[in-house]
């Protein structure tokens, strides 16, 4: 049967401005870091991409490496896209990166010119696409001339393989850095993907999230679960299928503190008495922030994802709200700062 959209799907999305950008995206963005590789057929696939679509969910975030095995990822989503988002391409954002391990030698990962602009080729093969919406340098890359990664970027935007581009995972002084260099070039970045949640704050101890602020670079929020911890999965002790127990390099569950598991248990509480799920408070926290063009989500079932959408009834806080929060995390936060 032919996928038809639902007619009523951009009756309830909030879509904000991506920083100074004249691209919207959705407050909620489907990411397909881990759930949509390899492991997952494609009826199981669609079943949440076509529910998030018809959610308003508009913008889909992969990356070259994603699966797993790397590259997977965006080889079913290709398989989506020819078969049944073909005749809604124009209505959707597609973003893929280049920086991470992808194919071996000098240049399958890190910054250069040949492994962004390489990387970019094989994932539009993947995608079956001849454009990505947003392509994203993933990390920084200490040991390449910004200006060298930044001209890559500007390269694919003029030669028409990207329409936007964007950094992940760059601190604050780098940030600034890649912004005059690319707006230099005529091609402004529009988003900043980093790490950010309730539990892991660096964007704001490292004024990150200020400077993207002042420079008009939207933030699209990662791991605003912070991988998980934020279901409350970890406290209750039903972590089967969950991120702590596969094979997640990023993610250990054995190695959660005490404090951070009291954390949950004071956020789940205040979100009781908000009418929310745990899930609902840590993404409407995110999205607190006027910075915040949207929270990255994953998921494994329809079930987390309805959950998740259903942040967006309740996105209002009090200050005695926030001040509360604040108290819960004060003693699990992580220091998520990227590191090279």
């Amino acid at each position: 049967m032919t996928y038809q959209a639902s007619p009523a799907r951009y009756e309830d999305m909030v879509y904000r401005r991506a920083g100074r950008s004249g691209l919207k995206l959705p407050a909620i963005s489907l990411g397909l870091w881990q759930n949509f590789g390899g492991t997952r057929d494609y009826p199981g696939a669609f079943a949440i991409l076509g529910r998030a679509f018809d959610a308003g969910i508009t913008h889909f975030d992969l990356a070259n490496n994603y699966g797993p095995p790397p590259g997977s990822a965006e080889e079913l989503f290709g398989k989506v896209m020819a078969h049944d988002f073909k005749p809604y391409r124009d209505e959707i954002i597609v973003s893929s990166k280049a920086g991470y391990h992808m194919w071996e030698g000098p240049y399958g990962e890190w910054g250069s010119r040949k492994s962004l602009i390489a990387s970019c080729e094989q994932s539009l093969k993947r995608l079956g696409l001849d454009y990505v919406d947003v392509f994203y340098s993933h990390r920084y890359d200490p040991n390449t001339p910004l200006d060298e990664t930044m001209g890559a970027l500007a390269t694919l935007v003029q030669q028409g393989k990207a329409l936007y581009v964007g950094i992940s995972n760059y601190p604050e002084a780098e940030t600034r850095e890649a912004h005059r260099i690319l707006s230099d070039l005529g091609v402004k970045p529009i988003l900043h993907q980093p790490s950010y949640s309730a539990l892991n704050r660096w964007i704001e101890t490292d004024r990150t999230i200020d400077a993207c602020g002042e420079l008009g670079i939207g933030i699209i929020a990662f791991s605003p679960l912070a991988q998980g911890v934020l279901s409350g999965k970890y406290n209750s002790g039903d972590t089967k299928g969950s991120r702590g127990t596969s094979n997640n390099p990023f993610l250990d569950a054995a190695k959660i503190k005490p404090e951070t598991l009291a954390a949950v248990d004071g956020m789940a509480e205040i979100a009781r008495s908000r009418g929310q799920t745990l899930p609902q408070l840590a993404l409407a926290w995110v999205l607190r922030r006027p910075e915040v063009t949207s929270a990255l989500i994953g998921v494994r079932t329809l079930e987390q994802l309805d959950d998740n959408i259903g942040a967006l009834s309740n996105l209002d806080f009090t200050a005695e709200e926030l001040a509360a929060i604040d108290k819960a995390c004060a003693g699990g936060l992580t220091d998520g700062k990227p590191r090279w």
